[in-house]
């Protein structure tokens, strides 16, 4: 066990903090993470959109909700639908900002290098023959006038369907800004010139090069970076949307965690923008209507496994606050419970501690366990809905299980019901804890 601890804290840990904060990495973070607050409140319009789904049709809200269902739904196309066009100017500007260069020209550099790679399309007007038949039927002259003619640019790939060629685009053109200002090959303009000109006319080279090597990719070549990048990950989105591949997310963060290391930062790093792209599925496949394709995006684990916390903890904070009678137990219940429940579990971790505690470490890695399963064949199964949206994670289990899901009552019950398991798996580990604190005070009955 000594050599597994040092292992782990003298080689193990040291290496995956720092790659946590590689400076690529943590752009990534930072920059998907920015986006967090549009994806958030645009799921909700989501939620908001598809209500009629679980109310009665006979009520006047439903029927004002199906009535406006498009004009719901416009913030969350404007929002969550094209994530990665936020994302990337977030990831420019963080890694910018990382080799100390203007971040403001960091990401609209990253931006102009991710939008040319999306080929506006032109819409044609019909010629005028076509247009001779058409206004024989009222109904297609109709559509046709409401056809927006010139130049539009097709949305899927601004969303999470767009995010790795973004993410490659994004330090492609950080990369080069940093060049050209490293090598000293760019315009350099006077002292007396306003700082904001002067930055403008230092980011002209950068913005050339970007400008026609990416325009010489997709626009004059004619090569397709998405469709490329597309079907080198699509085995790496499958194998995320797998029960093994939940089970090792969840294994590696609790590994993480025993010994101290954020788990739950390093392991968000490297798989939210798989996550995100999962999720945005969902919400697409919803917002038209269709059977939602994936199960494991990132709300899945934050609802059906992570409950308080990491370790589902909030199964430990129930065991301390109400059955423990050590003086420490008791007191650390009460404390620790309230921000179990809304998923804030850094009091509990130190302060039992379960870091290094080989008692409280099983029932820690043990709980989640357990509740993937559960959680993966309730929803493969389609006892509960797939989830659609990412609620706060800060909101009680039963309330975000319900939200994440587009309102289904379903994913509360069995939230409900995967905290009473993690109780039961805690509570033998619990007693042994307790009864330990108990001699130490001196108290044991």
């Amino acid at each position: 066990m000594k050599r597994i601890v040092d292992f782990f804290e003298n080689k193990f840990a040291p290496v995956m903090s720092d790659l946590a904060e590689q400076r690529h990495l943590r752009a990534i973070r930072d920059g998907i993470i920015a986006t967090l607050p549009l994806i958030i409140i645009g799921s909700m319009f989501l939620v908001i959109g598809f209500l009629p789904n679980q109310l009665p049709d006979s009520w006047a809200f439903t029927q004002f909700i199906a009535e406006y269902q498009f004009e719901i739904l416009l913030p969350y196309r404007m929002t969550m639908y094209i994530m990665t066009l936020y994302a990337v100017f977030g990831i420019g500007a963080s890694l910018a900002n990382s080799y100390k260069l203007d971040k403001v020209s960091g990401g609209i550099l990253a931006e102009t290098a991710f939008l040319m790679t999306i080929v506006p399309q032109m819409i044609e007007a019909p010629s005028e023959e076509l247009m001779g038949i058409i206004s024989e039927t009222s109904e297609l002259q109709a559509y046709i006038d409401s056809i927006t003619q010139g130049f539009v640019l097709p949305m899927p790939n601004l969303g999470s369907a767009g995010m790795f060629v973004g993410i490659i685009m994004a330090i492609f053109a950080v990369e080069v800004y940093r060049f050209t200002e490293t090598s000293g090959f760019r315009i350099s303009m006077p002292e007396e010139v306003p700082e904001s000109v002067a930055r403008s006319f230092e980011s002209l080279t950068p913005a050339a090069i970007i400008i026609l090597v990416t325009a010489t990719i997709t626009m004059w070549l004619d090569i397709d970076v998405h469709s490329i990048i597309g079907k080198l990950i699509e085995p790496l989105i499958t194998a995320t949307d797998s029960l093994p591949s939940v089970v090792i997310i969840v294994l590696f963060t609790l590994v993480f965690w025993s010994f101290g290391i954020h788990g739950a930062s390093i392991m968000g790093t490297i798989m939210r923008p798989l996550w995100l792209n999962l999720l945005d599925g969902n919400a697409a496949a919803a917002a038209s209507g269709g059977e939602l394709p994936h199960i494991a995006a990132e709300p899945f684990f934050h609802w059906f496994i992570w409950i308080g916390g990491a370790g589902t903890t909030l199964g430990l904070a129930i065991c301390l606050a109400f059955f423990s009678k050590s003086k420490y137990a008791n007191t650390l219940g009460k404390t620790t419970i309230i921000p179990a429940l809304f998923n804030i579990n850094e009091p509990i971790i130190f302060g039992a501690p379960i870091v290094l505690n080989p008692i409280l470490i099983v029932p820690f890695v043990i709980s989640p366990l357990v509740l993937s399963v559960i959680a993966w064949v309730a929803t493969s199964l389609g006892f509960v809905n797939r989830v659609v949206t990412l609620a706060p994670w800060t909101l009680p289990g039963p309330i975000g299980a319900y939200l994440a899901t587009g309102g289904d009552w379903r994913a509360a019950v069995l939230n409900i019901i995967l905290i009473i398991i993690a109780v039961l798996i805690y509570y033998p580990f619990f007693k042994i804890y307790d009864n330990n604190l108990l001699k130490e005070e001196g108290n044991e009955d």
